[in-house]
């Protein structure tokens, strides 16, 4: 992570990505390397993780995959020090036992000049929220069979 102001920032976002078995295999990697490379967003942190059947959680090294042709390498040394091992921890409870997960906190450099003028004119974010697809899909769903719902 490069060095700047803190309140030259835009907001900072995270989310954890859970998929059965062992290892995600990199799919979304040149997506969010094309956002990084287009100034979209800046990739704080990315850590990767395995839960056992047993409920047993394991970091895997960015780094040891280097060489093994995963698209995950490219992250290695992707560390700003927001994630912390607490955080890790939080995100492990969410996940389902046999699966792996990415957690990822990105900054939406899109957002940083109104985060700033904002910011400049004595204004703060005071909350934030992000509505999950599954519950507009359900949404949709009853609208379309006629049945009220909310998100």
């Amino acid at each position: 992570m490069t060095q700047e102001p803190l309140d030259e920032m835009g907001p900072i976002d995270y989310a954890v990505f859970e998929w059965p078995g062992r290892q995600p295999q990199g799919d979304a990697v040149p997506l969010l390397i094309d956002l990084a490379d287009r100034g979209i967003i800046r990739i704080l942190d990315i850590a990767l993780m395995v839960k056992g059947e047993d409920g047993t959680v394991a970091a895997v090294d960015l780094g040891d995959l280097e060489g093994q042709g995963s698209a995950f390498e490219q992250f290695a040394g992707a560390s700003s020090g927001l994630l912390a091992q607490d955080d890790l921890d939080e995100a492990a409870e969410a996940l389902a036992p046999g699966t792996s997960a990415a957690v990822l906190v990105w900054e939406n450099r899109w957002a940083a000049p109104v985060a700033v003028a904002v910011r400049r004119s004595g204004g703060q974010l005071v909350a934030s929220g992000r509505i999950q697809i599954q519950a507009i899909l359900a949404a949709l769903e009853a609208e379309e069979a006629g049945t009220p719902s909310t998100l």
